[in-house]
């Protein structure tokens, strides 16, 4: 399983980098994607959208299930990853690459809220028992 050691990540599967202009990038991990199959859809927010941390505010859709992904940290949506429309498969080729939106954090502590790479693997770890 890949986890890489430089991102963040949220108890519900997502993953979170820190830019160097201060913005966040999100998206699923390879994990999740791993158990949710073959992707067919992706919803991203908006632009300009506030949103709180841990609320909905995306929907990724496989052959399996649709599944809602959560703001790791409060902000605002900044950009959203358009190539994901037509390709939501490219999620299921590199979840790491394949990001879903960016923000602006409210507060740039938060970030020390999250898992680090251990931590999410010790969550990974207690759902497959």
């Amino acid at each position: 399983m890949n986890i890489p050691g430089n991102l963040k990540y949220t108890a519900s599967h997502e993953w979170v980098r820190l830019e160097d202009d201060g913005t966040v990038t999100v998206g699923i991990t390879d994990h999740a994607q791993s158990l949710l199959g073959d992707m067919v859809f992706v919803e991203t927010p908006e632009v300009g959208r506030k949103v709180s941390k841990g609320e909905e505010c995306a929907v990724v859709e496989s052959v399996k299930a649709a599944s809602d992904v959560y703001s790791p940290i409060s902000g605002e949506i900044v950009a959203i990853n358009g190539d994901l429309d037509g390709s939501p498969e490219k999620i299921n080729e590199d979840a790491f690459s394949a990001w879903m939106f960016k923000m602006r954090p409210d507060n740039a502590s938060d970030l020390g809220t999250l898992l680090d790479a251990a931590a999410y693997q010790s969550v990974v770890e207690s759902e497959a028992h």
